[in-house]
């Protein structure tokens, strides 16, 4: 089949992961001819959790239109899941091959979870109120997560809010989450490959929920409530679908996260406010309801600053002045003003030549 008697939606689809493609081989040959530098080898799997974490958040703010600013909660409850599944069956299941699939699993599960026993509440409200509760909950997630102390021992599993002493293990216990220290010996079983199979599975689930009748019910509901509940679209159910989604694809973010470090705490930069706000800046940037806007702005504003570390003092204000310069070519209004101004250059230069 021809490229051009496919639909401009699968096309468009087609070059969304084939870009993903392009760029996982394109590295990889870099990497075999040693051109990558060590520090730009270490954000590969940082970058390809940043992309899951974009795109699914798009899926809540564009495609659905709430605005969710806790996200990087659903992100710290897959990592923890996951990354306590794996300390717990480490020595049972040696295979990464095989234990790493399933903590994905693990982390997927709780998150959606937590994301259907919050939305149920949370989606009844609307705008900023619904910015703000979902912020509150990312801030308690990650302070419970950092007095939760857990461990194991021939009796079972012992948890406990105070300290490593009051969970009574025996002498072959082992404590798993030591409450602000977090996880430690996490196994790495997270790789670039494993990253980018997991953007492309990502990509297939959110853009088949796009284009599909769940997904146009979606997006009649962001446009108008009213008018897609007087045709019988249940608000509630859809909404909430799309938000446990979104929350269940954050956690499978935080599970690869969290097995790219040899210690995993709930600390505010890992999975606290600025994580939200960071997530949020990909989509808005990439364009609220563009998938493919958002894994390139998630690729380029994460190795932006280490691409101008090189300038010290500067790199941030430069930082700052490509993003702003972004937002305004990306805005409706002031993109179409300077792509209006672009084709009068170009028009005129012609028209001189001629």
């Amino acid at each position: 089949m021809k490229m051009r008697n496919l639909s401009k939606t699968t096309r468009s689809n087609l070059i969304t992961y084939g870009m993903v493609i392009a760029a996982y081989i394109i590295v990889e040959i870099f990497l075999r001819a040693d051109m990558v530098s060590s520090l730009m080898e270490g954000l590969l799997v940082p970058l390809c959790v940043y992309v899951i974490l974009a795109v699914s958040l798009n899926l809540t703010v564009g495609i659905s239109g709430e605005l969710s600013l806790g996200h990087a909660g659903f992100m710290c409850v897959g990592a923890f899941a996951g990354a306590t599944f794996s300390k717990c069956v480490e020595e049972v299941i040696t295979s990464s091959l095989l234990r790493f699939p399933l903590a994905i699993l693990v982390g997927t599960a709780a998150a959606a979870l937590f994301g259907i026993l919050v939305g149920i509440p949370v989606l009844r409200l609307k705008g900023d109120y619904l910015a703000i509760v979902t912020l509150a909950f990312g801030e308690i997630i990650k302070n419970v997560v950092n007095v939760i102390y857990l461990g194991r021992d021939s009796r079972g599993f012992h948890i406990s809010i105070k300290d490593t002493v009051s969970l009574g293990l025996e002498d072959d216990g082992e404590v798993i989450i030591k409450g602000a220290q977090g996880i430690t010996g996490t196994p790495n079983d997270s790789t670039f490959l494993i990253g980018i199979i997991l953007i492309l599975i990502t990509l297939f689930i959110v853009i088949n929920l796009i284009n599909s009748r769940t997904g146009r019910a979606i997006m009649a509901i962001r446009d108008n409530r009213i008018a897609a509940e007087s045709i019988g679209v249940n608000v509630t159910r859809y909404k909430l679908l799309a938000f446990a989604v979104s929350a269940a694809l954050a956690g499978t973010a935080g599970v690869l996260y969290a097995h790219n470090l040899s210690t995993l705490t709930a600390l505010p930069k890992n999975f606290g406010y600025n994580m939200s706000i960071t997530i949020l800046v990909f989509v808005v940037l990439g364009g609220i309801g563009n998938i493919r806007g958002s894994v390139i702005a998630a690729v380029v504003l994460t190795l932006l600053p280490e691409l101008l570390r090189s300038l010290n003092d500067y790199r941030m204000l430069i930082y700052a002045v490509i993003l702003i310069a972004t937002m305004i070519f990306t805005s409706s209004q002031g993109g179409q003003e300077i792509q209006e101004r672009i084709k009068l250059f170009f028009k005129r230069r012609k028209t001189k030549e001629a």
